[in-house]
């Protein structure tokens, strides 16, 4: 039996959810690839990880996996993901979320998660739109872009997930993209690994609602704007400002040591433990 053959019957629901309800040639079948064989590297039992998932057509990814999975309402991934780590601090939390789900509605959250640098991962999937509730336009829709709400072009400035989760303190943060699987794999698995808040963010494509919109091709187009696009880190340091144009950096864009609340949330407790253990 082929290696990724075992990896389908040992982590996925194969015999419950299946098919799933991605469009042929979607990016997330790609990142639920990544995702499971990250998971099998790092040596972690099913019953070690929780995995998240918020509103959105990557928020059916938790439904697959047979792992400890909560598949939340929109934008409030993350809020549920730091009840489950305090309650159970031994667990692995992954979370998954859109980039509307995890910047718009759910943007407080991601910002404050980053700050507090709560011990889980956050895989942002961003294909620049809301692709499962329409095609509306999200924080991350390119200026002038098409979208069921921007039919004259979009004329808001789109921000960088990666950036924004750097600043607000997260301990890791990389960016891959679903073209560059092998990488991805990697980016994901040293996300798991890291202590700290670790953020993903995956540029992946939908060929559906923003490809067909915006006279982009299909997904192996897409996909191919993605290898042409993406740079190394490593290359992008030795490329001109000119030559960057047009372009993104992929791999680990941050990665510090800062510390962990969960950690710090337990000090709290036991000094307050011995402060009430005190005679008055």
């Amino acid at each position: 039996m082929a290696e990724d053959t075992k990896l389908v019957y040992k982590y996925l629901r194969h015999d419950k959810k299946f098919p799933h309800v991605w469009c042929p040639g979607c990016g997330n079948g790609i990142l639920l690839g990544a995702l499971i064989r990250a998971i099998d590297r790092t040596g972690l039992e099913k019953d070690e990880i929780a995995l998240v998932s918020g509103i959105g057509c990557s928020g059916r990814l938790s439904v697959y996996v047979d792992f400890n999975t909560v598949h939340a309402t929109h934008g409030r991934a993350l809020t549920f993901a730091t009840g489950i780590k305090l309650a159970k601090p031994k667990l692995h939390v992954i979370v998954i979320m859109g980039d509307g789900d995890a910047t718009s509605i759910g943007g407080n959250h991601f910002i404050h998660a980053a700050r507090r640098n709560l011990n889980l991962t956050a895989i942002v999937v961003n294909n620049n739109i809301y692709g499962m509730t329409g095609g509306q336009y999200s924080p991350t829709t390119p200026y002038g872009a098409l979208s069921t709400t921007s039919l004259y072009g979009n004329i808001e400035q789109a921000f960088s997930i990666a950036e924004l989760a750097g600043m607000a303190g997260a301990s890791m943060v990389a960016r891959g993209t679903v073209y560059h699987a092998s990488l991805l794999d990697e980016l994901i698995e040293k996300a798991i690994l890291k202590r700290g808040f670790s953020v993903v963010e995956v540029i992946s494509h939908c060929h559906t609602q923003y490809g067909r919109k915006n006279k982009l091709g299909g997904a192996v187009e897409m996909l191919r704007w993605q290898k042409d696009s993406a740079v190394r880190l490593e290359k992008a340091r030795s490329l001109s400002q000119e030559e960057m144009e047009g372009k993104f950096t992929i791999g680990v864009l941050v990665d510090r040591d800062l510390p962990v609340y969960t950690q710090e949330y337990r000090k709290v407790r036991e000094a307050a433990k011995k402060m009430m253990a005190r005679p008055s």
